[in-house]
């Protein structure tokens, strides 16, 4: 199954970054064979729309689950239309939230967000 992580730095040592629409780098991880790669978020500096926009590279990527601390209603929706099932992590290493999806350890992450769009 293939898996996507919002994280800080590009490599599995590094830890889960709290913001999914603005976070730097997807990891993207396949728990079968365990191969690996990092995705350039290239959201993070939009104006507007940061969290639909990294939601649809994450569907690009054809990935079956998002594990991510939070994410906004929009972005969600793009996701779970896709298919993408979308899991709450536990803590910051990633590592460790790979280990508790594989054992079925995550639960889905039901508080979305309105998002933090900038209101004028």
């Amino acid at each position: 199954m293939k898996i996507a992580i919002p994280v800080e730095d590009k490599h599995l040592d590094s830890t889960v970054c709290v913001s999914f629409g603005r976070t730097p780098y997807f990891l993207i991880y396949n728990t079968e064979d365990e191969v690996h790669s990092f995705l350039d978020n290239s959201a993070a500096a939009s104006q507007g729309g940061a969290g639909i926009k990294a939601a649809q590279a994450v569907v690009d990527q054809a990935v079956n689950a998002l594990l991510t601390p939070r994410c906004g209603e929009n972005a969600s929706e793009v996701l779970v239309e896709a298919g993408v099932t979308i899991y709450k992590t536990n803590g910051t290493s990633i590592k460790e939230n790979i280990e508790l999806f594989k054992q079925n350890g995550l639960s889905a992450l039901t508080e979305v967000h309105a998002g933090l769009h900038q209101h004028r």
